[in-house]
């Protein structure tokens, strides 16, 4: 089978998507599968086993978005199907110009996404489902439709995430849940260790991802403030770090938090098994790979509830989970987590056997399979 990746995103570059295009790729290519890769990047990626092809970054928007188009369109002729976890409207044009089948990783409302990044909108993605907005506004829920509806397939993280896509339109049959993958944890070496060498020392939260007005952070270092002790690592970077780094001197707590900026993967996961609990605050979400990842290397999630979250984080069991946007339940979960110490010690124990369903080889090989049905090898 010969299959065409596309991501908006790629490695060095932090996100879900950046770190599950690669993984995908690796593993159809292990599989025995000729694979390439069409992403976009500020710089040449660096070599992989299969080809990566980017179209800069450094282009104007609308070029670039002509000149992504105009490449998928080219690799796609070659290929016997196209798989797309970003780059939606570029991957529909170039796959149906070379009459190629494509499917769909769906990780958000692309139309809620597009709208909020220019302004469009405010609010969350549940909002937005009930909102009207302007002409530009339909006009852009009118193209996340058709580049859905005309997918042969689409897969999203979480049943919530589904129930959206069925509310657009993509038939019932053309949909289905295929979770985010556990991470493959190879040696972490020592949790004590570890805690050394990131410099935590005492009750320590971490957070990794991209630091946006969706993952609402103000709400975690209001949480850290009302926390006597408790010090947050943030892993990650974007375009609220200045004003949470302002925040956080604001609150009295400049020296309990600490901004390691972007990191690779591996570091991420690191970090997550050597601090003691990982923290959400998020005002919408789908189903995060972070979660994931902490979990699967026995890190309990202290979250909000927040569209997916709850699918895969269960209170009391492998994390606590408060109501979405409160702040206050989300600070007594953290002062509880840690005064606790039975609490802390069974949800730690069971946070990696509550993810071992999403084993790589499970979730690829799903995808793997569907992918082979549509392409017809």
């Amino acid at each position: 089978m010969r299959v065409l990746i596309v991501s908006g995103i790629w490695p060095p570059d932090v996100g879900g998507p950046a770190s599950h295009a690669p993984d995908v790729a690796q593993f159809l290519r292990d599989r025995g599968h000729e694979v390439e890769v069409v992403t976009t990047a500020d710089a040449p990626p660096a070599a992989r086993t299969y080809p990566v092809h980017a179209v800069s970054r450094h282009h104007r928007v609308g070029v670039r978005h002509l000149l992504g188009a105009g490449l998928i369109h080219h690799e796609a002729r070659e290929v016997d199907v196209v798989y797309t976890t970003g780059m939606f409207g570029r991957s529909a044009l170039g796959s149906s110009m070379a009459r190629k089948p494509y499917v769909v990783k769906l990780t958000a409302d692309p139309a809620f996404e597009r709208s909020r990044r220019r302004g469009f909108v405010e609010g969350n993605v549940d909002e937005f489902q009930e909102q009207r907005g302007g002409p530009t506004v339909a006009l852009l829920r009118f193209a996340r439709d058709v580049e859905l509806r005309h997918a042969a397939h689409v897969f999203t993280p979480s049943a919530y995430l589904r129930e959206l896509a069925l509310g657009w339109g993509v038939a019932s049959d053309r949909v289905s849940v295929l979770p985010n993958p556990s991470p493959v944890v190879g040696e972490l070496g020592q949790r004590d260790e570890l805690r050394r060498a990131f410099g935590l020392n005492g009750a320590t939260l971490a957070f990794a991802g991209r630091l946006t007005a969706q993952k609402s952070l103000g709400r975690a270092l209001e949480v850290v403030a009302a926390a006597d002790g408790v010090k947050l690592v943030i892993a990650g970077e974007g375009p609220e770090q200045e004003p949470l780094q302002a925040r956080a001197v604001e609150l009295g707590i400049g020296d309990r938090v600490t901004f390691l900026g972007a990191q690779p993967r591996e570091r991420i996961v690191q970090l997550f098994h050597a601090a003691d609990a990982t923290i959400l605050s998020s005002s919408w979400e789908n189903f995060p790979h972070t979660v994931v990842e902490a979990l699967a290397v026995g890190t309990p999630v202290l979250a909000m509830e927040a569209g997916g979250v709850s699918e895969v984080v269960h209170d009391g069991v492998n994390g606590l989970l408060v109501g979405a946007g409160d702040t206050a339940a989300l600070g007594d979960a953290v002062r509880r987590y840690f005064v606790d110490d039975e609490l802390r010690e069974r949800l730690r124990s069971a946070a990696a056997a509550s993810v071992a369903d999403y084993a790589p080889e499970r979730v690829f090989g799903e995808l793997e399979e569907t992918l082979r049905r549509i392409a017809g090898t």
